[in-house]
């Protein structure tokens, strides 16, 4: 299997953000564990030139570096598709925004203090 990245680095950035924004987790998860990946899979690419590392021990981190990375990506696509985000922009649909945006105000104590 081809290590192949469907998101670029500032998609998956985008797609974190817009979690962050609209405090809707799940997808942000996904995306920071593809960027985690990545990073091991660049960091395995990095040990496997130094002819002092056992090449078998990067190989095999790498690799499965590659399988994960493919797995990860298919998740954010469904997630995506599901949630129905604007692939384009790579942003929420309004309609979840407000979702998250009532939920986040009905479960905040701010609201329930006590009258003194």
């Amino acid at each position: 299997m081809d290590y192949q990245e469907r998101f670029t680095d500032a998609d998956i950035e985008k797609i974190i953000e817009e979690g962050l924004i609209y405090m809707c987790a799940c997808p942000a998860q996904v995306a920071e564990a593809l960027r985690k990946v990545r990073e091991l899979h660049r960091y395995q690419l990095n040990c496997l030139r130094n002819p002092q590392n056992d090449g078998r021990v990067h190989e095999t981190i790498a690799a499965t570096s590659v399988l994960v990375h493919e797995k990860l990506q298919d998740c954010l696509d469904e997630v995506l598709a599901l949630e129905q985000w604007d692939r384009e922009t790579l942003t929420m649909p309004p309609g979840l925004r407000e979702r998250q945006a009532r939920e986040i105000t009905s479960d905040s104590k701010f609201f329930d203090l006590p009258e003194t």
